[in-house]
Order: C-alpha cells, then sequence, then structure tokens
C-alpha cells in the first residue's frame, strides 16, 4: 500500500502480487464504484494475487484514502479514464487488464475506447454505453446543496441493500450495504453526474482489445436490455448475465476471484488466438 501523485494529487493506490511487493504477475486493474473506494475488493484482491495476477487497486480521486481533484469533486467520467492512464504509466503497469463495476465499468469502458492498444482486456460490470439521462442531472445537481444531510447516509444503506441480488445471505447484503455508507456524499453525488452524462454509444466500435461486459438480472439500475446492447457495439465482445446477482458482482459473489480469473483467461486465449 502507497500514496502515488498522480493527477497532481496523492492517491492511495493497493498492490498485491506474488512476492508480496505487487512486482509481479499480469496486472489487473480494479475500480470501484460511485462513492466507494478500493475496499469493495478487500477479499477479491489478495485471493485473485495467490492466483499469480498483479493486482492494483486504487481509490480514485476525492475517494477513500486519496485527496480530492485539484479541483474539485469529478463530473466527467472521462477525467477518471485519463487519470487511470496515468496511474497505469506511473505505476509501469504494461497491458494490463481493467476491471471495473458501475461507474468503474463505465471507466473502464472509456479506457477500451481511448486505449485499447495499451490494453490486455476488460471486463465492465453493471455498465453500459448510456443511461438515458437518468437519474436526472438536474435533479443530482440540485442535491449537492444538501447531500451533507444525515438521511443521505440511509438512502445510500437502502439503496443498496435494494440492488443486491437475490441469492446473496441477509447477512453478506447486511455488510455490503453498511460498508457503503462510508461514502462521502458530495464525492458520490458528482460521480452520479457523471454516470448520468458519459455516453459512450458512438465510441464502441472503436474498441480493439477483448471486451467482457457482465450485469446482474437483479440489477435495478443497469438493465440487462442495455448492457448487452453495449456488447453488441463491440467488435467481438461477450456479455454474461448473473442469475439472482445484483450491482456489485465482487461484493455479493463468494470466490469472486475464481469467477474473474476464468473471465481473464477467456479474454487472454482471445489475444493468443
Amino acid at each position: 500500500m502507497r500514496y502515488i501523485g498522480i493527477g497532481g494529487a496523492l492517491a492511495f493506490v493497493e498492490e498485491h502480487g506474488p512476492g508480496g511487493d505487487g512486482a509481479a504477475g499480469v496486472p489487473v486493474l480494479c475500480l470501484h464504484t460511485a462513492g466507494q473506494s478500493g475496499v469493495q475488493w478487500r477479499h477479491v484482491a489478495p485471493a485473485l494475487a495467490a492466483r499469480g495476477f498483479r493486482v492494483v487497486v486504487p481509490d480514485l480521486p476525492g475517494h477513500g484514502r486519496s485527496e480530492p481533484a485539484p479541483g474539485g469533486p469529478v463530473t466527467d467520467l472521462g477525467d477518471y479514464a485519463a487519470w487511470c492512464l496515468e496511474l497505469i504509466d506511473a505505476l509501469g503497469l504494461e497491458r494490463p487488464y481493467v476491471v471495473g463495476c458501475s461507474i468503474g465499468g463505465k471507466i473502464t469502458l472509456d479506457l477500451a475506447c481511448r486505449a485499447s492498444e495499451r490494453l490486455a482486456g476488460v471486463v465492465a460490470m453493471a455498465a453500459n454505453a448510456w443511461t438515458g439521462g437518468t437519474p436526472s442531472e438536474r435533479g443530482l445537481r440540485r442535491e449537492l446543496s444538501d447531500v451533507a444531510a444525515p438521511s443521505r447516509t440511509d438512502r445510500t444503506y437502502l439503496g443498496t441493500l435494494a440492488v443486491v441480488g437475490r441469492s446473496v445471505p441477509a447477512e453478506r447484503a447486511e455488510l455490503i450495504a453498511t460498508m457503503h455508507r462510508r461514502e462521502d456524499p458530495a464525492v458520490s453525488n458528482s460521480d452520479l453526474i457523471g454516470w448520468t452524462t458519459h455516453d459512450l454509444r458512438d465510441r464502441l466500435g472503436s474498441v480493439a482489445c477483448p471486451a467482457h461486459l457482465v450485469v446482474g438480472a437483479d440489477d435495478l439500475w443497469v438493465p440487462a436490455a442495455g448492457t448487452r446492447a453495449a456488447a453488441a457495439a463491440i467488435p467481438g465482445a461477450r456479455c454474461t448475465v448473473l442469475d439472482g446477482i445484483g450491482h456489485y458482482p465482487m461484493e455479493e459473489i463468494e470466490g469472486f476471484d475464481g469467477v474473474l480469473a476464468g473471465w481473464l483467461a477467456e479474454l487472454g486465449s482471445e489475444v493468443a488466438a
């Protein structure tokens, strides 16, 4: 674990890999969801590293232990994608896989659009090309005026419970929701503004690296149809719909490191072919 200067501020980054220093193994960059942090990958990262990967888990600017972006909370997911490319350069990651969920999934797709030649492949979870303007950008910006209200954390808690899949045990769902309520409301609202305004529909055809899009069948925020449409727009991309899973596959699925390792192996075989 260390701090690295990225984008004019200090970023907190976890690295897991063979030998304990994260320097060996095929690199995998793991991106968290709106308002959250790399803690969402706490169970997956060490287990995936034990399988031989170099796993890199950053806190995006203003999230977790990372300093805020110099210009304040980010409302353009493209800015996060540019930040990730700077991080990849700073860490010397050669052709990493990128895996992200929710806004992390959309950032992953953005990275594939703008820098396919630099990536081994991408797994974009709980993401599509365009939300259709839902939720309302105007409403989200208005809400920035009262995001510090105590009810905001309750909404985060209850909203998380609402989009966890039906196959997830109640105790696990409760833990996920409790962890999520730690978010900074101003940052998470800005993330959601980025989410609702981010449109990749005209860019997906340019993706040249192997891509796998994943969505939970119980995800109330991201309809499977939108994820299937996004996958269909990417040359050679595959799409998986996870039965009984909601918006947070890496937190909801026990033993997710094995599932992800299988997906990465499939992407790697496409590169080899």
